[in-house]
């Protein structure tokens, strides 16, 4: 049995390609897991917060010296560190917008990324503390960004892969609905990123 965390980063809600994909995801993580539970956390209906210079400021302040006003800046990253740490598998939504990632789900990195929890640094230089885990990648995007021409403009797979492997998650798997504006192409795309869904 596994704990899946699933992230939503999508704002087209029921229409969205990713969030169809990210759900197909879990479908087979449960057929290969049964029993598995799932927590949603929808980075769009939180309104997750950006980092600001108060919440910034906690984040090097030791816990026995937070005041009130401390704790209640904290809160929210504490959260989803927690979060994090909690699962055994993340399956994140990552439509691509403007060559990159949704800023919701780039202000979730950055509430996560923790020096002294989730990184740190060692005599040879950084070392993940997020280990472990299991990573799906569930991408969308109109155009095809996997190979072609496209490929140098993809900024989603190569910068989660990138950095979450710096948090730690070096076990990174993605799945691609692409082509989803092509003509020609976006009508068997969404079957096509089902089909290729392959658990290890």
């Amino acid at each position: 049995m596994k704990h899946i965390l699933h992230l939503i980063s999508s704002i087209q809600s029921n229409e969205s390609y990713s969030i169809k994909l990210g759900k197909a995801i879990i479908e087979k993580i449960q057929d290969k897991y049964p029993n598995s539970t799932v927590e949603e956390l929808n980075l769009t209906d939180v309104k997750i917060p950006h980092l600001d210079p108060d919440v910034l400021r906690t984040f090097f302040i030791p816990e026995d010296q937070l005041t009130q006003q401390d704790k209640e800046s904290i809160g929210f990253s504490n959260q989803v560190v927690n979060q994090l740490l909690a699962a055994d598998i993340i399956v994140i939504g990552a439509p691509l917008y403007n060559f990159t990632i949704p800023s919701s789900l780039k202000a979730w990195i950055d509430h996560i990324t923790r020096a002294g929890i989730t990184f740190g640094y060692g005599e040879n230089g950084p070392i993940g503390k997020v280990t472990g885990k299991k990573v799906y990648v569930a991408m969308s995007s109109g155009g095809i960004f996997s190979e072609g021409p496209g490929k140098a403009n993809d900024f989603v797979v190569p910068y989660l892969k990138a950095f979450l492997g710096f948090l730690g998650m070096t076990d990174l798997t993605a799945f691609r609905a692409e082509g989803l504006k092509v003509p020609e192409v976006k009508e068997n795309a969404m079957k096509k990123a089902i089909e290729s869904i392959e658990i290890d």
